[in-house]
């Protein structure tokens, strides 16, 4: 299975049904939370999707007629990650409990049924019509898809069923150890370094100077929503950035790489560190992570992660003698062979013996 995720270029009626799509999903959403809390309290029991579904079909929709301006699925779906919600919340550790979703925070609805790819970047969705895309789109079937709001965009994301070639591409190198870091995003064992962006700390002065903008605007009013749109434009801006270098990286590392090594780390923990919590966060360990995990997959390399407490900044990459490094340290003297490195450098040859030991 591979996904792809894309902007839509629409209309102002287009707009104007898709705004309605997730309004009515959002009020879904939020008449389910609020019953299920209700019935709940009373009775101690939880109510399915299915059971919330036919009371709002006999409760809201009968009282609400927009309900009926708009694809059955919007909310269905949202009555389904209602259901979901509330079954993390009881199964999962320190899963928060469901909150009430607010108008312009998170847009997205659900839709399935009569769904087709024509003409390479155009698609046609139920209740909505053929709408135009800024990518040229897979000419596959689709089943269903979910669209979103984001800065004022919208945009359209599907899974579908990808065949993988029989005999994947020659690499050029068999095993590549890589260790991530602040200062230098990723380091390989080859000498190949990748730069940390820091897109949110070049940024943040201006996302501030944005922020203060909105708190001065009168709440409600045209000049603040004129002014959270900015923000939230900024703030793609960000997360743009950040994922096209991650992307860039993970699939230079999976096209030409037959191993791959990079260690576990513990980015939950990291960020308890007020101090690095700010920059941890701004280089996206867990992304890097999750990017390669399934790159890995289509080109047909492996992703070996060394457990979390492998000392690969404490070996000596030459004789394997054992010292502390703090981390003020960027350098790597061994003690026992006078080996010298920069310790990411050090750290990555490590990874890569690894998968030999």
């Amino acid at each position: 299975m591979q996904s792809i995720k894309t902007k839509l270029k629409v209309n102002n009626k287009q707009k104007t049904l898709l705004a309605k799509h997730a309004g009515v999903a959002r009020h879904a959403y939020n008449w389910g939370l609020a019953t299920c809390i209700t019935e709940y309290q009373s009775t101690k029991k939880r109510l399915s999707a299915i059971t919330l579904h036919k009371r709002l079909v006999r409760e809201v929709k009968s009282q609400n007629p927009w309900y009926y301006e708009v694809s059955k699925c919007a909310p269905q779906q949202a009555l389904r990650d209602l259901e979901r919600s509330f079954k993390n919340f009881f199964t999962i550790p320190k899963r928060g409990f469901p909150v009430f979703k607010k108008k312009g925070k998170k847009d997205s609805f659900y839709l399935e049924g009569s769904i087709k790819i024509l003409k390479g970047n155009y698609i046609k969705l139920p209740r909505i019509g053929i709408v135009k895309t800024y990518e040229i789109l897979p000419s596959v079937p689709i089943k269903n898809v979910t669209i979103s709001k984001r800065a004022d965009n919208w945009y359209i994301s599907f899974k579908y069923d990808w065949e993988l070639a029989p005999l994947p591409p020659p690499k050029k190198r068999a095993v590549i150890g890589v260790d991530v870091g602040i200062n230098t995003l990723a380091t390989c064992s080859d000498g190949t370094t990748y730069a940390n962006v820091k897109a949110y700390k070049q940024a943040k002065k201006r996302l501030s100077r944005y922020q203060r903008r909105v708190n001065k605007k009168e709440p409600g009013s045209k000049n603040r929503l004129k002014a959270v749109k900015r923000l939230a434009k900024a703030h793609k801006k960000v997360a743009d950035i950040r994922a096209d270098t991650l992307h860039k990286i993970t699939t230079w590392l999976a096209k030409n790489h037959s191993t791959i090594v990079i260690e576990d780390l513990n980015v939950s923990g990291m960020l308890k560190n007020h101090k690095l919590a700010s920059a941890i966060a701004d280089c996206g360990f867990y992304e890097f992570k999750r990017q390669l995990t399934y790159k890995c997959e289509w080109y047909g390399s492996q992703l070996v992660i060394a457990p979390r407490f492998y000392p690969s900044s404490q070996l000596c990459s030459h004789c394997e003698h054992q010292q502390k490094m703090p981390l003020n340290v960027r350098t790597y003297k061994c003690a026992n062979c006078g080996f010298q490195a920069d310790r990411d450098f050090n750290a990555a040859i490590n990874l890569e013996n690894y998968v030999n030991k």
